[in-house]
């Protein structure tokens, strides 16, 4: 009788253990959404009020203090607005895209570091699940421009999917730079690797040209060719509205966010200080790590703001003639030096 109470027992305490490991993650999982949503909305505001600097204005400054409401003023009224839907469209498809495009922006931030042991999954791949990541993002700006079945929206998707495609090329050559000094695909592995020099003085070219492709792999201007207003009218959004369209926006600005986080963590030292000294050690590791994204951002913002667009072509020829070849070389520059000087890691 002992043995059969026990046997009743033992299923229970494991489905209770199950049922709390999953809340705990779930926890996790809403404690990493909600920062990154509402950064999102205030990444926004910066983008306006830095153009607007720029331009000698005064950009969002009435709703709340400094105009800090007014993206969540927008986001309520996209919230409120009628969700239209063009008669010939494959609806399914239409629906299911900027959904795509969103949930792939946000489910990226899982690996991305804060502190040493901050972080929601802390696997040996990190690096290349973003790639990866990054790179599924193509489908849901191609099932939205098809699904519109406008010729508008199909041109803008098609220029967008070949774009991400061809930077993602030079992006991926880049991260090799920085894996043959660390040794490992870890995120936490490739900041801690940082702690006597940050990569971005030895491979300062790399930072640059990652930083120009991360222009090109979110369609930032000067590369927002696939929603060229000129000729696109809005790319492959523009049979979008209402809910679905903020979605895009959403996925679009996390995705943003995403690059500068890439850069803070493989060029600039993620988490760590820029001086180990005193006053620099008691500021908390994500507090850094937040000041090197609004860096990195706030330099996105200021492209934006100056440099004309660039022409289909010209953007093509960047890619493909002159960053990935530069990006190449340096990756035989960079494994000769550490083979010369014996100083490849060993894991």
């Amino acid at each position: 009788m002992q043995n059969l109470k026990w046997r009743k027992l033992v299923p229970k305490t494991e489905m209770f253990e199950y049922l709390n490991l999953l809340f705990v993650e779930i926890y996790k999982i809403i404690f990493l959404l909600i920062p990154i949503l509402v950064s999102v909305a205030l990444i926004v505001w910066l983008d306006r009020r830095v153009w607007a600097f720029v331009q000698k204005r005064k950009g969002p400054n009435v709703v709340g203090p400094f105009g800090l409401l007014q993206s969540i003023a927008d986001a309520l009224k996209y919230i409120f607005k009628e969700i239209i839907i063009p008669a010939s469209s494959n609806k399914i498809i239409f629906i299911l895209a900027p959904i795509v495009t969103m949930t792939l922006a946000l489910i990226s931030w899982a690996v991305i570091p804060f502190g040493e042991n901050f972080v929601l999954a802390n696997i040996n791949v990190g690096i290349l699940y973003l790639f990866a990541v990054s790179s599924l993002g193509v489908y849901g700006i191609i099932m939205g421009g098809w699904a519109s079945n406008s010729k508008y929206p199909f041109l803008g998707s098609i220029r967008s999917a070949a774009q991400m495609i061809s930077y993602e090329v030079s992006i991926g050559v880049i991260i090799i730079n920085v894996l043959l000094c660390v040794g490992s695909l870890n995120l936490t592995d490739i900041v801690l690797a940082q702690k006597k020099i940050w990569f971005v003085v030895p491979l300062f070219p790399m930072f640059v040209i990652f930083f120009i492709s991360a222009l090109a792999e979110t369609n930032r201007p000067p590369f927002d060719l696939p929603e060229a207003e000129a000729e696109l009218v809005a790319g492959y959004q523009t049979e979008y509205s209402g809910m679905m369209y903020a979605m895009f926006w959403l996925g679009e600005y996390a995705n943003i966010l995403l690059m500068c986080a890439m850069g803070s963590i493989l060029f600039l030292g993620g988490w760590l200080s820029p001086i180990s000294i005193y006053p620099f050690d008691l500021i908390p590791s994500p507090i850094w790590l937040i000041f090197k994204i609004i860096f990195l951002f706030i330099l996105f913002s200021l492209v934006k703001a100056i440099v004309p667009r660039y022409r289909y072509d010209q953007l093509m020829k960047l890619g493909w003639k002159i960053f990935l070849p530069l990006s190449l070389v340096w990756v035989v520059l960079t494994s000769g030096y550490l083979l010369y000087f014996n100083l490849l890691p060993v894991n």
